[in-house]
Order: structure tokens, then sequence, then C-alpha cells
């Protein structure tokens, strides 16, 4: 019999791992209908759904290893990081899908919201909050929207070698920024982002890069923590601000 991995658990869902077959345990299915739809509708690489039986979603392994984790250096080439940002350019190209992302107004509500919870609770000094809150303005401008991933994190992009095998955990897909996308991609992996850069093939604001980095890092710390998680990297970002 197959060991069972448990690949992540908190209140809100489970990813187990049995063999070649990862079983996704979803509390709030409609995340689960957009990660189906999504992954239906992405012209890149995505895991072949096995079956589904509410709330459990069956999917087939993706060939290869993740790029690379948060807080750890990646041992992947440089071509595959390049291949991770021509398949996230091919994403972004597709036609949106049907449901909008998050406003421009309830992002800016939940930063505030984040950064005086950090300081509060004395998670990070008031001058590292108010530093990337003050970096994280150049994030929070109108955009065109693109088909994004919503999660592009670095463990959830599947290479073997050089080549692009998959994108998993599709749940936050929506219409959003495209330099989310990329900001998400390489956080934590800042020596990366030229040669994800070549392979997404145009020119792209830095500054709202950077910003990205420091609104994820900002709105994520407190959901971490909460749910049992490791905060150091993320917060780890924040601090090297400057």
């Amino acid at each position: 019999m197959k060991e069972i991995e448990v690949v992540v658990a908190h209140r809100e869902r489970a990813t187990l791992r049995v063999g070649d077959v990862f079983l996704k345990i979803d509390a709030d299915q409609t995340r689960t209908d957009a990660e189906v739809e999504a992954m239906a509708m992405a012209p890149i690489p995505t895991p072949e759904i096995l079956w589904r039986k509410p709330p459990v979603l069956a999917l087939a392994a993706l060939p290869g290893t993740a790029l690379g984790r948060l807080g750890e250096p990646s041992t992947a080439s440089s071509a595959a990081w390049a291949a991770a940002g021509a398949a996230v350019r091919t994403l972004h190209d597709a036609p949106l899908p049907p449901w909008p992302g998050r406003s421009l107004d309830e992002i800016a509500s939940e930063l505030d919201g984040e950064c005086e919870w950090l300081v509060s609770n004395g998670v990070l000094p008031t001058d590292v909050v108010t530093r990337n809150r003050r970096v994280a303005e150049a994030a929070l401008r109108p955009w065109t929207p693109v088909f994004t991933h919503g999660d592009l994190q670095v463990t959830h992009v599947f290479v073997d070698g050089d080549d692009v095998t998959g994108v998993i955990d599709w749940s936050e897909a929506s219409r959003g920024d495209a330099l989310f996308d990329l900001a998400t991609l390489t956080l934590g992996h800042e020596e990366r982002l030229g040669d994800v850069l070549a392979g997404y093939g145009t020119d792209v604001d830095l500054d709202v890069i950077r910003a990205w980095w420091s609104l994820r890092s900002l709105r994520t710390a407190r959901w971490l923590i909460e749910h049992g998680f490791d905060p150091e990297p993320e917060l780890a970002v924040l601090r090297s601000r400057r």
C-alpha cells in the first residue's frame, strides 16, 4: 500500500499525495470550481484531472520538480526560469477568464489592515512596515487585466530540465495585473528576475514588480501565521526592502 503524504493542511483546505495522485480537499467548492475551469481554459500545461467527487478533486502528478522554493536557492537553470517566463506570457496573452479579480480599492483596504496588524502585534518594526507600505504604493495603479494565475509561487511551477511541464494550484486564477504574477513567481528570487523577463519577452516596470514583492509579503504574513506556516521567508523579503 502506498504511503499518504500530507502536502499541505489547514482549516480551509488540504492536499494529500498518494503515489502519483494528489487529492485536494477544499471546504469552499467555489474555489475548486474556479480551479477546474481555469485549468480547462489555460493555454499552458496543467495537471490532468482524474476525477472529482466534492469536496475532493483528484489530480495526476506533474513530471519534474518545482522550479524552486521560497527562502531557498533555486538549482534550476537560467533556461528553466526563462521557460517559466515564456509560459507566463502565453497565459497572459490568452482570452480573459469570466470572473474578475480584486479591485484596487479592495487591495488597498486589505493592505492597510494588514500593515496595522503587523505593527500592533509586534511582528515587524514600524519602520519596516512603513517603508514597505510606501514601496507597495506603486502597485496600486490602474492596469490592463490579463488572465492571471493569481498565486504563481515558485513551488507551483514544475520543470524537467529546461522545460516547463506544468503549473498547479489554479484556485486564485482571475483577471488581474500581469506584473503581480511575475512578482509572485520571483518573490525571494530577485536574481532570477532577468531570466524570467527574458522569457516573458517584453519590458515591464521594475518598480511595480518591487512594489508587488512588498505588497504580497505584507498581505500574506498574517495568513501564514494564523494558519500555522512559517512567515520568515516573507518577513525576510520585507526586511530587505530599502
